[in-house]
């Protein structure tokens, strides 16, 4: 296969990500959003947030991640934080779903984009903890978007919240943390 050839596999590959439902609604409440157009989103936040992050950060670089890091969701399927999933089972077919999807390109692009998806998950870099704090600041603003969103559907707590969400968002951005948990508590009181 040429390397046009399995490039041109990869990104029709990637175009399945549009298929992968996830639990978080659109700001409308019209439709679930997809992961390709979760992709996309916290992208524009990691651009716009970025001032924010709690290290220095090359944007182009968390952006990179946050483009890349559901890929794997085209095989394994998106976990939504507060279901009921087994993680290491959920680490095991994205890990496999990695192999296979980067797997479809080029030596080079494969190695790379393989590397930069492997640090997102790692988060132990400065872009990388920022990236993942983003990631997981989209769907509370979604949620609080649309009056809870699945949070009552989850059964979800503030306790789960600052658990699951708060002390990796705080890690890499404790300013969007606070700004955030005062809308948080807001919610929760008024229900």
């Amino acid at each position: 296969m040429s390397r046009l050839d399995a490039q041109l596999a990869f990104l029709a590959e990637a175009d399945r990500l549009k298929s992968v439902l996830r639990a978080t609604s659109l700001h409308d409440c019209s439709r679930r959003e997809n992961s390709a157009e979760h992709s996309w989103h916290v992208m524009l936040h990691a651009l716009v947030l970025s001032e924010h992050a709690a290290r220095p950060v090359d944007v182009s670089r968390v952006m990179t991640m946050l483009l890349l890091h559901d890929l794997v969701e085209i095989d394994a399927g998106d976990a939504p934080i507060h279901g009921d999933h087994d993680p290491a089972r959920q680490e095991a077919l994205e890990q496999a779903a990695a192999e296979r999807i980067f797997g479809l390109l080029p030596e080079d692009q494969r190695a790379e984009m393989r590397a930069i998806w492997e640090e997102f998950e790692a988060a132990e870099t400065d872009d990388a903890i920022f990236a993942k704090s983003i990631d997981r600041v989209q769907p509370v603003l979604s949620n609080l978007a649309t009056d809870g969103g699945t949070w009552p559907e989850y059964n979800v707590t503030p306790d789960q919240l600052e658990t699951r969400v708060g002390s990796k968002v705080a890690r890499g951005a404790p300013a969007i943390w606070t700004g955030l948990r005062s809308r948080i508590d807001a919610w929760f009181d008024g229900r």
